[in-house]
């Protein structure tokens, strides 16, 4: 059996669209540079307002990572 260590990063993603597209942008940049993603956790939202409605969302992750040889 192997054992897996991780490695915990924060991450804010922004989207105008809402919070599930927030979340994809965040992981989507982030796989770009960094591999063997495997969770995230979601640890603040936030949002813009513009004339009395929602206008911009954000969304701080932690994303963990598998270290690999």
């Amino acid at each position: 059996m192997n054992d897996h260590i991780y490695k915990k990063i924060e991450l804010t993603g922004s989207s105008s669209a809402g919070l599930q597209q927030a979340i994809e942008n965040a992981i989507s940049k982030a796989s770009q540079t960094i591999h063997d993603m495997r969770w995230f956790e979601v640890v603040e939202t936030r949002g813009q307002i513009a004339d009395g409605k929602i206008a911009h969302w954000q969304v701080t992750i932690k994303v963990g990572f598998s270290l690999t040889e």
